[in-house]
Order: structure tokens, then C-alpha cells, then sequence
């Protein structure tokens, strides 16, 4: 209220020539002001009062760069950081700008000169990590704005629904520009030249959501140029967990895209390119040490698999007759699905190979999908072979089984697969009457 800033505290043990200017007492006072900001920000990130912490860690950040008082690698992670809260709460555009100021700021970090040669070359390394880290939360933005643009556009069995498609086109045409210019006010960062260079790197990818698959295809490409960067750093040997995360990553961005897709030979292609990068790395797992990673793998493999099956049935369903390559390709995928599922649910076994009576609840629902999985996939070999189709059938109706007396004693369970439930049940009811007709069948030859 007097108009004047407040005095340092060192002041009051200065003489009175060596006080302070007003300017230097405004700048120590707005710095201090900035430091509450910063401990407050703390303090709600403990309180688990997660918004408010995001608020005023976004307030610092903004008043650090006004008055200049960051490390460039410091400010650029605690905004790489910050971007992540905006992406869980779905605001992509206050997510994409945390990350493109990141990104121009982290760039000023630039060479670290250093008296000491081995430290200079530590710095270096730890630059290096930082550069990668901001990678990843890129990575986490892209994969994010494409599966919630999968989520708004699939229907009810998991595919793209035009109809959805044009009205969120027809949507978005409406009211593409008020919106982001009241929100894009609120959440700028940095001084004018700062702001040019975010803006440059915020032009190169969407902070809406895709709605085709020229759209998705570019999301997609920024993505997967931030994985490659991210590897760079976090290679296998060294940062084994951080580099398969990476590579899950890079396999769920391929298979998100596949859906925008709708040639389905094309779609197998991307499927394919996920299994070309996560079978070596499987491959190379030693699951005495990495369980989980190992199961995580095991089961992206077989869902991998089964995707591709099915869409080399939709193929094969389109043509006049199915060819021997065709019914090869279907049974090879199938047998390979079963495979993948097989040593997830032996995973789960105990010492003595010994299947739990009741399963943990982070494991229930994979595991009850694999075994619905397993049911459909023999479901699905095609053999000319009667006896062969009778033996698939019997296997089929024993994992189907399975579900449904899971469920029956474990009611609990049946919430995580209701919609597998329903058409176990529906599946225990026809197949021995199917199996019954083929055996009438053989019964003169057998």
C-alpha cells in the first residue's frame, strides 16, 4: 500500500550506503513471492489435492520465465511434468504447450561448459537422459490424443463408425476457433520471442482430436519420431524396463492407427510391425527377473495375433473360396495366438505347474480373456479333417467351460467379463449339439 517494495531482510545489517535499489528490492520480493508459489505447489502435490498443485506449479513456471529465474533443464522437465496432469485430465492443448515450451527452453540448456573433462561428460549424459524423458512424455501425448479419439469413434464391437465420424467432422467445422482462442489466453508461456519458437513446434502436431486416418497418420508420425529419440538414450543394455515401455509404446501407436485404416491387408501390415518389434525383445526376456514385463509381452503378442486372424478371416470371408495359402495363413495366426495365450496362462501357475484356484484380481480379467481367446481361436482352425474339427470343438467347449464354472463360484469375477460371460454361456449351450451332429456324421466311418 505505500507504493515503495518492501526491504530485504539482509538489509537491516547493512550500512546505509550498501542498501538496495528499488528495482533490486522489487526483484527479490517478486522472487520470493514466485518461491511460495513453488512450495505451495508441493504442498497440494502431498495433499494429494493434485489440481490445485497443477495450478500453481503452472503459475510458477509462467513467473519463472518473466523474471528469469530458471535452469533451463530444470523449467523444461518440471513442464514436461506438468503436461502429463493436462493429458490425464484430456486438455490437449495445455498439454501440447507445457511440452513445446519444454522443448524451446530445454534447447537453451545447449552445451554445459565444465572445468573437469569427466564431468563435462557427465553432464552431457545427464542432458542426454533429460532430452529423452521430455521424448517420452511426448510419446504419452500423441498415444493419448489417438486413443481418445479411437474411444469417441468405435462402435459397440470395436470398429469405426462412419456415422460418428461425419458428426464430429460437421462438429468440430462449428466450433473449431472461439474455444481455443479463450482457452489459449489462459495458459501462454514466456515473453514474445519465447513464444514464436513454442509456437512453431505446437504447429507440427494436433491438439484435436483425429478423426481419420490422414489425421491420425500425422499424430502418428510425430509420435513415432519421439521414440526414435527417446531409444537413442534408453537402450537395452543399461535401461532394459525403460526401453521396452518405449517399444510397447511405439506398438500401441501402431495399433491405434491401424484402426483409422481401412484396408484390412494394410491393417495386417501395422499388426506385423508390432510383432516384428516385440517378439525379439521377448525373445531376449529372462521372466525369472522381468514377470511382468513378460506377461505384458506375452499378451500384446497373442492380442497381436488374434487381430491379425481375424482380419485374414474378414479377407478370406470376401472371396468366392477360401484358397490353401489363405486357410494356412488363418490356422498359422491362430496357432500362434494360442501359443502366446498358452505361456501367459502357464505364467500364472504356481512352482509345482499348478493353476490357482482363485485368481489375483490384476490378473482375472487377462487371464479369463485368454482363455475365451483360446475357445474362439480353436473355434476358428479351419481342417478338413472331421476327427481333427471334433478334437478343436472338444478343446473349444473346455475352455469355454471353464469361464462360465469360474464365474458360477467366484460370482465377483463375472463383472470383469460380462460381455465374454454371455457368449460362454451361449457357447456351452451349442457346441455339444454341433459336436453331436459330427459325430452322427462320422459314426459310418468310425
Amino acid at each position: 500500500q505505500d507504493g515503495n517494495p518492501p526491504l530485504d531482510p539482509s538489509e537491516h545489517f547493512m550500512a546505509e550506503e550498501e542498501k538496495l535499489t528499488d528495482q533490486e528490492r522489487s526483484k527479490r520480493f517478486e522472487k520470493a513471492y514466485t518461491h511460495t508459489l513453488y512450495y505451495l505447489a508441493q504442498v497440494y502435490q502431498h495433499l494429494e489435492m493434485i489440481e490445485k498443485a497443477a495450478q500453481y506449479c503452472h503459475t510458477t513456471l509462467k513467473r519463472q520465465l518473466e523474471y528469469c529465474g530458471y535452469y533451463p533443464v530444470e523449467w523444461a522437465l518440471n513442464a514436461a511434468t506438468l503436461s502429463q496432469y493436462y493429458l490425464s485430465k484430456q486438455c490437449f492443448m495445455e498439454s501440447r504447450h507445457c511440452l513445446a515450451a519444454a522443448s524451446v527452453i530445454f534447447s537453451q540448456a545447449g552445451q554445459v561448459p565444465s572445468a573437469e573433462d569427466n564431468e563435462a561428460e557427465q553432464d552431457q549424459q545427464d542432458l542426454r537422459q533429460r532430452k529423452a524423458e521430455i521424448a517420452r512424455c511426448w510419446i504419452k501425448y500423441c498415444l493419448n490424443l489417438l486413443q481418445g479419439a479411437r474411444k469417441l469413434l468405435e462402435d459397440n464391437i470395436g470398429e469405426l463408425d462412419p456415422d460418428r465420424q461425419l458428426e464430429l467432422q460437421a462438429q468440430r467445422k462449428k466450433e473449431e476457433d472461439e474455444k481455443e482462442k479463450s482457452r489459449k489466453k489462459a495458459v501462454l508461456f514466456g515473453t514474445s520471442d519465447i513464444c514464436d519458437s513454442v509456437l512453431a513446434i505446437e504447429e507440427k502436431v494436433s491438439s484435436v482430436y483425429p478423426l481419420d486416418f490422414q489425421e491420425a497418420r500425422e499424430v502418428f508420425l510425430v509420435g513415432q519420431n519421439y521414440v526414435q529419440e527417446a531409444k537413442e538414450f534408453f537402450q537395452v543394455d543399461g535401461y532394459v524396463t525403460d526401453h521396452i515401455e518405449i517399444v510397447q509404446d511405439h506398438s500401441a501407436l501402431f495399433k491405434v492407427l491401424a484402426f483409422f485404416e481401412d484396408d484390412y491387408e494394410r491393417r495386417c501390415k501395422m499388426h506385423k510391425r508390432r510383432i516384428d518389434m516385440l517378439e525379439p525383445i521377448y525373445a531376449d526376456l529372462n521372466p525369472q527377473y522381468y514377470l511382468l514385463i513378460s506377461r505384458q509381452l506375452q499378451f500384446e503378442l497373442a492380442d497381436t495375433y488374434y487381430e491379425m486372424m481375424d482380419l485374414k478371416v474378414a479377407i478370406g470371408n470376401r472371396l468366392e473360396e477360401l484358397d490353401s495359402h489363405t486357410i494356412k495363413k488363418i490356422n498359422s495366426l491362430a496357432q500362434l495366438a494360442i501359443k502366446y495365450y498358452e505361456l501367459f496362462l502357464d505364467s500364472l501357475r504356481n512352482p509345482d505347474k499348478v493353476f490357482p484356484e482363485e485368481l489375483e484380481e490384476d490378473v482375472l480379467r487377462p487371464a479369463m480373456v485368454a482363455k475365451f481367446h483360446i475357445a474362439r481361436l480353436y473355434g476358428k482352425l479351419i481342417t478338413s479333417d472331421s476327427k481333427k474339427q471334433l478334437e478343436n470343438m472338444q478343446t473349444s467347449l473346455e475352455y469355454y467351460t471353464f469361464l462360465v464354472d469360474y464365474c458360477e463360484k467366484y460370482p465377483g469375477a463375472a463383472r470383469a467379463v460380462e460381455t465374454e460371460l454371455e457368449l460362454s454361456r451361449e457357447m456351452v449351450g451349442l457346441l455339444p449339439t454341433r459336436m453331436e451332429r459330427l459325430r452322427a456324421k462320422l459314426c459310418p466311418f468310425i
